[in-house]
């Protein structure tokens, strides 16, 4: 048998190859990316997502962009702006270095690249197909910062895309990478959702670590945080993070590890860490664990692996061995409030041969019951104890009543919507300052409250923690709509009316409405309304493409916006609605025209209080409001001034009281 004939691979199979070293899945991809959007300074990273990232995968930065003619050779291998020469990489500080990240998207998938610099007057587009420039470069508009959007990820390696998890699955991984580098990085502010959904993730810039935890992996976590700290100037180590007490345990671990700020894995690190928690918690309980560990970039060998998600760095068994020093003295530290558990005994059973006696050796008193939080978000709802029984029997019978009245009902789509990527600067910086005001303490409450049960027409009662809160239903309602027009620009849904209504009726409807204010010297109502009309058919298609609102040519309005899923506004209001549109937006200047509009919006589909039955209404605060604002709500610093939400009692209080009695 003749021996083969060796020849040299053709350049693209090679490329391919190496492509599939460093792009395994599109959480790999997105990995890459982020590392390069934060390399770029930038301060808010938003991830889109279709399909678990294999049809669609797209981010876009804020930082410092790419130069137009840096883009014509971005999507070749092994070019880089953070290396020159080889020694270079026993100090580099940078995320990526290789210069193959794009490259090797680019051979797997069909990349395009949207990107402005400071200086430059527009942005610029360019498609990239086998790490070649295909088209010509074009220029466009856009804001400061790059946009990569990666689309049919795997299309042309088969076997690695059947390979690949459910798009669902693929998505975990991709929330996974997105929640560490959020946590991190809590300078920067970060957005991850998925393709024509909300976001699952929303991190504000300027936060800290702690807050960024408690955001995303929940409060009970963020409850059992240990600090650790460790600055150790021989082995020139320095270590940040927290790790959870004893009291708190997972059937599943988390371990989030950066070393020089990287994320990486390291098995040794891991199994250290795991020797020590074996001797406190239950068996095959694990804890969470953040650490952030600082090396020399000299002892550092960031160059080990394709992905870079394995590091290698000397003296390695010494800084294991400190680190367990310092997880060590962090649990015994904060080992005063351990808790233990002991199950009744069966009778005739007999006493175990020992008990723990951790308690009475350090002296420390069992957890006291007014410390335990008790809350079942299933039968501890307040209706429970009135012997009510709230579901939603015709639940669109009152809206579809109230458009009787004015000629009409409402019919709610079920399609999805493509989502369309907000440039405009007003709007921008109307979210930006939406999120500059909220206040992290209340948004912490907010969103990890458990509904007890509605008061009355105004009020609700809901449970934080060992505290129980009154707020104010319409006050926190009409700022969710506002804040939920402003970040669904562009992507709303529309309700659509069977039969439009007349907007110059509705019109006249409101101005016979004492709430209009109107008088005889301010005109007869007939030509008011007139030109109420001819204002809003004006303005018909900036509400209808911002807003999914349509007024059409002749005066009818068929269509108003889904602003929360399952909630419709109540249509008696509508009339008012519509006379406010036209006489208190603000519609000559851009970014107040925006502000004025969402406000006017919401503050219409807040009025929900008289217009519904009770068990209408109570089902819709239960089950459609109080959800949108537990997960999207930023509550702005004046709510913690005015009453919107108010302390009424503290079960740590109630103790106190009754110990009295």
């Amino acid at each position: 048998m003749e021996p083969g004939v060796i020849r040299k691979l053709d350049e693209v199979v090679v490329n391919r190859i190496a492509a599939g070293e460093i792009i395994q899945r599109p959480a790999n991809a997105l990995k890459e990316m982020m590392e390069n959007s934060l390399d770029a300074k930038s301060t808010s990273i938003q991830v889109v997502v279709k399909a678990g990232g294999l049809k669609s995968l797209q981010i876009q930065d804020n930082g410092t962009g790419i130069r137009r003619d840096d883009l014509l050779i971005v999507c070749e291998r092994f070019t880089t702006s953070k290396l020159q020469k080889f020694e270079d990489l026993s100090s580099i500080e940078t995320y990526g270095f290789r210069g193959e990240a794009l490259a090797s998207i680019s051979h797997v998938a069909n990349l395009t690249i949207t990107t402005k610099t400071k200086d430059e007057k527009c942005a610029f587009k360019a498609t990239y197909e086998d790490g070649k420039l295909k088209g010509d470069i074009k220029p466009c508009a856009g804001n400061q910062g790059t946009q990569i959007t990666v689309e049919d990820l795997f299309y042309n390696v088969p076997m690695r895309k059947q390979a690949l998890k459910a798009p669902n699955e693929e998505f975990q991984k991709i929330s996974d990478v997105v929640s560490k580098y959020a946590v991190h990085n809590p300078q920067t502010g970060f957005m991850l959702k998925k393709f024509g959904e909300n976001a699952t993730i929303r991190t504000q810039a300027k936060s800290s670590v702690e807050n960024n935890i408690a955001l995303i992996y929940g409060s009970s976590i963020s409850k059992s945080l240990l600090k650790v700290t460790l600055d150790d100037d021989i082995l020139q180590l320095q270590v940040n993070g927290f790790i959870t007490n004893v009291n708190f345990s997972l059937k599943k671990g988390m371990f989030l590890l950066f070393i020089n700020h990287r994320a990486v894995d390291s098995a040794n690190i891991r199994k250290a860490i795991d020797q020590i928690y074996s001797l406190y918690l239950p068996k095959g309980m694990a804890p969470f664990v953040y650490l952030s560990i600082e090396l020399n970039p000299n002892n550092v060998d960031v160059n080990v692996h394709p992905t870079k998600h394995e590091v290698h760095f000397l003296h390695e068994d010494e800084i294991i061995e400190k680190i367990k020093q310092v997880v060590e003295a962090a649990l015994l530290g904060g080992n005063a409030s351990r808790t233990f558990y002991t199950q009744a005994l069966l009778p005739g059973a007999p006493e175990p041969a020992e008990t723990s006696k951790l308690n009475e050796s350090t002296g420390d008193k069992p957890k006291p019951d007014y410390k335990f939080v008790r809350t079942s978000h299933n039968d501890q709802k307040l209706d429970k104890f009135f012997g009510i029984n709230l579901s939603r029997n015709a639940s669109m019978n009152e809206s579809t009543n109230n458009g009787d009245e004015l000629g009409g009902s409402l019919v709610v789509p079920k399609q999805e919507k493509l989502v369309r990527e907000t440039k405009l600067t007003s709007v921008l910086n109307l979210r930006k300052a939406v999120e500059d005001l909220c206040d992290r303490n209340l948004r912490t409450i907010i969103s990890e409250l458990t509904f007890v049960g509605v008061i009355d027409r105004h009020r609700v009662l809901i449970q934080y923690d060992t505290k129980m809160f009154l707020v104010a239903t319409r006050t926190l309602f009409e700022e969710l709509c506002y804040q939920m027009l402003l970040f669904n620009f562009e992507n709303l849904d529309a309700m659509t009316f069977t039969n439009p209504l007349p907007v110059r009726e509705l019109a006249m409807f409101a101005l016979q409405d004492a709430e209009s204010g109107w008088t005889e010297d301010d005109g007869p109502r007939d030509e008011l309304a007139e030109r109420i009309e001819e204002i809003l058919i004006s303005k018909a298609p900036l509400m209808k493409e911002y807003f999914s609102l349509y007024i059409s040519a002749d005066g009818m309005l068929e269509s108003i916006p889904i602003v929360v899923q399952e909630y419709i506004p109540s249509l008696a209001h509508l009339p008012m609605f519509v006379l406010r549109l036209a006489t208190e937006v603000e519609w000559d200047e851009e970014k107040e025209c925006f502000d004025t509009f969402c406000r006017e919006v919401a503050r219409y589909y807040a009025k929900i209080a008289f217009t519904k039955a009770d068990a209408e209404y109570k089902w819709e605060v239960e089950h459609s409001i109080f959800p949108a604002i537990k997960q999207y709500l930023l509550p702005p610093k004046s709510f913690a001034k005015n009453g919107s939400l108010l302390k009424v009692a503290n079960l740590p209080d109630l103790y106190r009281v009754f110990e009295r009695c």
